[in-house]
């Protein structure tokens, strides 16, 4: 490795958020992808796909994002009981 690769690297190494912030990390990483899919199809559901579809996607999409982040941090805790009941631990 040269000087400028190990430098970036350790740069990037720093920027990294603690272990404790992998829940919120991971629900703000989901609410911001599933609201964004869930905008799309929804508003073509609804209004079809037309010139303002975009714009009408993005506006469900300010609504549905912190929705579903709070949804997420909520549910969370939920899942991983449920999958811990019916998946066998790795062995």
């Amino acid at each position: 490795m040269n000087q400028r690769t190990t430098t970036d690297a350790l740069y990037l190494g720093r920027r990294k958020l603690s272990a404790r912030a992998t829940p919120y990390v991971f629900a703000l990483y989901m609410a911001t992808i599933m609201a964004f899919l869930m905008s799309l199809v929804i508003t073509a559901a609804n209004s079809g796909i037309d010139n303002d579809y975009l714009n009408n996607a993005l506006h469900a999409y300010k609504l549905a994002m912190p929705v579903a982040f709070l949804c997420i941090l909520v549910v969370r805790p939920i899942v991983i009981k449920l999958v811990a009941m019916t998946v066998h631990p790795h062995r």
